[in-house]
């Protein structure tokens, strides 16, 4: 193998340093695994830190009659019975035991009189489920998982972006990327490959995403075969900021609404009763997002285009308590006490249900040495995701990823990796430097984010994602000419270039299985199909790299076991 790039070696390469990444190199570590972490940002960036309202497990320590069952029943109503059935049985069974871990490891949650941690109410939850601390859930998570993987010893790599996985045949031997402060290329080689990348919201021009939510990893293992799934499923979160400008997107987090808060029109009307009269602002987040965009197309939403959530009817210490961050953050993003007046909130961007198919037990994706979890994984959350539930995904697959990693790579000889993988993937990522006057990547990722927006947003139609459909053709012809001055360092237009290519082979997926899909379902939802077909209840949409073109087709779920069925039986919703 070429050896004239820095090369690090290691038995689990870890892509990804948010919840699921950090649990998995935990379990990798445990299992006496070499470790390595590799994130775009630094360490305690990750977006996982956004995550702001809880974990939900069902732990019963504020509803006693809670159970796995119930929470199963949640998730798998709320996914509209898309999910994979078997990882939301794992995920009910197991995330208690992950929050108790998470606690044993130091993490500090808002406690309940008798000392045990304190649980919310949140949308699609029949019990108060979510473990909290404040509204600063993930940020604490961060910090435990963090402390905890430094303390065990893993490598880490910051500021470095993987552009490319390296292949020995048919299965996985590690990556190749370059730091993004210098633009040295690097090399890693490795027996199991964990890939904890998150999702794909900056596609989107509005999105409580950060930047580095590029579609990475799900571009990465479609370009090295593995199958992605159920693309179209991407959850417009109800509440982001709609003003100032300069924050809208930023996330309002659940809370609000988990601790009272109420949504209302530019006339103080309480919408929600005519979408959800049952569940009110507690409904699911597909649902509420519909209702605020629906007001605010019929000519009902607020100054800038939203609807107001409030909150001031509860005394101002309970607020100041309950939701620091979102106290903070009005007051000095957009001069508003939440306190004394409601917060101007509409739909963003915020969650990828689709990504890289997975076996539940193990994480594995369909590439041998290939593993998958949390947001860039398809599967739990079937076609929309219950809030909280990706916290607990995180801690509960990012294990099992880890763990199944960890074992690969002990019956794994050694790997070999031919030159020319490298070769070509230097000669891809250096491109853009050799061309003059071609297209300014900025301007081709304004235009991807404008027709996303456009026609691939919260309702959608045949006709629109077609048109998508032709216009993603045009700027992918776009992104292949596209050129940039200066050095390799610190140079942000060239890391564009490169998050360009993994966002518009999302996009494209995301298009083509929300054509393919002839019905509204969780959240997908087309003007032209308004109803639930039950026959597209039975089979995902599967992505596959084809020649040259990416190939779609549906594969029928399995069938269910009767006591699982039961369980749904139980209290089974009117949904197919």
């Amino acid at each position: 193998m070429n050896s004239k790039f820095e090369t690090h070696e290691h038995d689990v390469l870890v892509i990804g340093a948010g919840g699921a990444g950090l649990r998995a190199a935990i379990e990798s570590l445990s299992r006496g695994a070499n470790v390595g972490v590799v994130c775009k940002s630094l360490l305690g960036k990750a977006h996982t830190v956004m995550a702001e309202g809880g974990i939900a497990a069902a732990m019963a320590n504020v509803d006693a009659a809670d159970n796995w069952r119930t929470h199963f029943r949640d998730t798998m109503q709320g996914g509209k019975y898309l999910n994979n059935w078997r990882m939301a049985q794992l995920h009910a069974q197991e995330a208690a035991d992950r929050v108790r871990e998470l606690e044993q490891w130091g993490a500090m949650f808002d406690r309940t009189e008798d000392g045990r941690i304190l649980q919310r109410a949140f949308g699609g939850h029949s019990f108060k489920r979510l473990c909290h601390v404040g509204d600063r859930t993930g940020l604490e998570m961060i910090r435990t998982l963090q402390d905890r993987g430094v303390e065990m010893g893993f490598d880490v790599y910051m500021e470095c972006t993987i552009t490319r996985l390296l292949m020995d045949g048919d299965r996985i031997a590690g990556a190749f990327g370059y730091w993004r402060e210098t633009g040295r290329f690097v090399i890693f080689k490795a027996k199991s490959v964990v890939l904890a990348t998150g999702g794909i919201g900056k596609a989107w021009p509005v999105t409580s995403n950060s930047w580095e939510y590029t579609g990475d990893g799900m571009a990465l293992a479609y370009a090295a075969g593995a199958e992605l799934m159920d693309m179209e499923f991407v959850q417009f979160h109800p509440t982001g900021m709609v003003w100032p400008p300069g924050v809208q997107g930023l996330l309002v987090t659940e809370a609000v609404r988990g601790e009272g808060g109420i949504l209302r029109n530019r006339s103080g009307e309480r919408f929600m009763e005519r979408y959800d009269p049952k569940r009110m602002e507690l409904s699911t987040r597909d649902v509420v997002a519909r209702a605020i965009y629906t007001e605010v197309r019929e000519g009902r939403g607020t100054e800038h285009g939203g609807a107001f959530l409030d909150i001031s009817h509860k005394p101002a210490e309970y607020v100041k308590r309950k939701l620091p961050s979102m106290y903070h953050q009005f007051l000095e993003l957009a001069d508003v006490d939440i306190t004394k007046g409601p917060m101007e909130v509409g739909p963003t961007c915020h969650y990828m249900m689709g990504g890289v198919r997975v076996e539940a037990e193990t994480a594995a994706s369909t590439v041998p040495g290939l593993y998958a979890a949390g947001e860039v994984a398809a599967g739990l959350h079937g076609a929309n995701r219950l809030g909280g539930n990706s916290l607990s995904d995180l801690l509960v697959f990012g294990r099992r990823a880890g763990l199944a990693a960890a074992e690969a790579a002990t019956s794994v000889g050694p790997l070999s990796i031919d030159d020319s993988q490298i070769e070509d993937a230097e000669r891809e990522v250096l491109a853009p430097f050799e061309r003059q006057g071609g297209e300014n990547p900025y301007a081709v990722h304004s235009d991807l984010q404008q027709l996303m927006q456009m026609f691939v947003g919260i309702y959608r139609t045949d006709q629109d994602l077609k048109s998508a459909l032709q216009g993603l053709e045009q700027l992918q012809a776009r992104a292949q000419q596209v050129s940039i001055g200066g050095s390799r360092m610190f140079n942000p237009g060239w890391h564009l270039c490169a998050d360009l290519k993994s966002m518009l082979t999302v996009c494209e997926a995301v298009t083509r299985s929300a054509l393919a899909r002839c019905e509204s379902r969780g959240a997908h939802s087309r003007l032209d199909f308004p109803n639930v077909d039950p026959g597209w209840g039975k089979q995902h949409n599967i992505i596959s790299r084809g020649t040259p073109a990416i190939s779609l087709r549906q594969d029928p779920i399995h069938a269910m076991p009767e006591e699982l069925q039961a369980i749904l039986n139980d209290e089974k919703g009117a949904v197919a």
